[in-house]
């Protein structure tokens, strides 16, 4: 149990150290447990001091309350010995952060030649400095980062792709067995013969609860985070099988963020729903920024093309 406790302590050094890097000017405590659910109160001391006292982070105090922010001087460190070329090179790569930089921008940022700027990426990328990453965008095409970030889900496409391959079967299981878990939340609740409103507020379940369910299932070989849950979550409100609430709730409640957490509880529609309603168009998140011409539009529209289809 102690070696267990040792080892998660351990390894949550390294993405402590990259939430600072990702939020150069702080993160709170709220920030940690947001992004490391699983780590109890506890453990996050545990880890911050032993980083303060490893010289790695800074304390700051806030209006927000205390702020741990990496140390500037490792950043400069980094550099040492290089040329202004390398380090504007290097800036304009640290800048663009977790969602990272094509060269052809780092090109049209810093002024420099292809050829200059591809041999200082080599040199960056031997020294440890930064990395290639390949985008789910363009699979074709690299993006830049600093060595030590974790990519953006946008250039990863997070939990549901693999080798910038669409899970959609992993997707669909996750689906299903969110909803099975909010079903049988409100057929507990049901079953408890209490009043209506009593009834209806059991039946909830925060989106940390349903994290946790999925997790203890062990049916993903990636570590899901509460933001993937909740995007399983949404899709199954746009299907209309799922409702949600938000509530205030006490600062450092689990699950909770800035003060307020979401709720969700299976729901049953009263009728079935019209043809229209039945049709992408009827359930789409973005059906206002739709129109012919645009970005999103009818002619391109996979999902329309997909429901005449079937």
């Amino acid at each position: 149990m102690q070696q267990n406790m040792i080892l998660n302590l351990l390894s949550s050094f390294p993405r402590i150290i990259e939430l600072c890097h990702q939020f150069p000017h702080g993160i709170t405590d709220q920030v940690i447990q947001n992004d490391m659910p699983h780590m109890e109160a506890q453990q996050r001391a545990m880890a911050i001091n032993r980083l303060l006292s490893m010289g790695q982070l800074d304390l700051l105090r806030s209006n927000a309350g205390l702020l741990y922010r990496i140390k500037e001087s490792q950043n400069a460190s980094k550099m040492k010995g290089s040329d202004n070329q390398e380090k504007l090179v290097y800036q304009i790569i640290e800048d663009a952060g977790n969602k990272g930089i094509w060269s052809r921008d780092i090109r049209y940022k810093s002024n420099l030649p292809l050829t200059e700027i591809n041999k200082i990426l080599k040199n960056l990328e031997s020294k440890k400095l930064i990395k290639a990453v390949k985008s789910v965008a363009a699979s074709k095409k690299k993006v830049y980062m600093l060595y030590n970030l974790q990519p953006d889900r946008s250039v990863t496409g997070g939990a549901w792709y693999s080798d910038q391959d669409f899970e959609s079967e992993f997707v669909e299981v996750l689906n299903q067995q969110c909803f099975k878990f909010l079903q049988s939340k409100a057929e507990a609740a049901r079953e408890s013969k209490q009043n209506p409103m009593i009834q209806r507020n059991s039946s909830f379940a925060s989106s940390h609860e349903v994290w946790k369910y999925i997790c203890e299932l062990g049916i993903s070989k990636v570590e899901l985070s509460m933001e993937d849950i909740e995007t399983i979550l949404n899709t199954l409100i746009y299907d209309g099988k799922v409702e949600m609430t938000i509530i205030a709730a006490k600062e450092g409640t689990v699950g909770s963020v800035d003060g307020q957490m979401k709720l969700y509880r299976a729901v049953s529609p009263l009728i079935q729903p019209t043809g229209l309603v039945r049709t992408p168009c009827g359930l789409c998140p973005v059906f206002d920024d739709c129109h012919e011409g645009g970005e999103i539009s009818p002619s391109n529209c996979i999902y329309m093309t997909e429901w005449l289809e079937f």
